[in-house]
């Protein structure tokens, strides 16, 4: 499917979902066995100001292409009616990058997701 022509506020809506689905796959996974635990694990991955900090060290790195750099900046770029209670700039951050998950998701691009994920995860612990 392609998904330049959705507007990024919905691969961003989408994206959030997924983003959230891995992370709380991957903190399973490393065998935390208490939901409070889990909750308070995922508060380092899933925030506006933790997605935002993670993109802009992969973007530093250079870790994306050029075509998920248009992605980003497509969302980052887009106005939104509504403020969020974490900074602008971290909230339109995040935003893109969950943008880029929503768009890999629908293009059903799984294997660049978990890429993505594990990069993340393996830079934060």
């Amino acid at each position: 499917m392609k998904t330049n022509n959705i507007n990024p506020l919905i691969l961003a809506y989408l994206g959030d979902a997924i983003y959230e689905l891995e992370i709380r796959k991957y903190l399973i996974f490393q065998g935390i066995q208490k939901v409070k635990l889990l909750q308070e694990a995922s508060e380092k991955y899933v925030s506006a100001t933790a997605q935002a900090y993670k993109l802009k060290e992969l973007i530093d790195q250079n870790f994306f292409s050029e075509q998920e750099i248009e992605i980003i900046k497509r969302a980052r770029n887009t106005k939104e009616g509504s403020r969020r209670k974490t900074n602008v700039i971290a909230h339109k951050l995040s935003t893109g990058l969950e943008s880029l998950f929503g768009s890999l998701y629908l293009e059903n691009n799984y294997q660049r997701i978990e890429e993505i994920i594990s990069k993340i995860v393996g830079e934060i612990c």
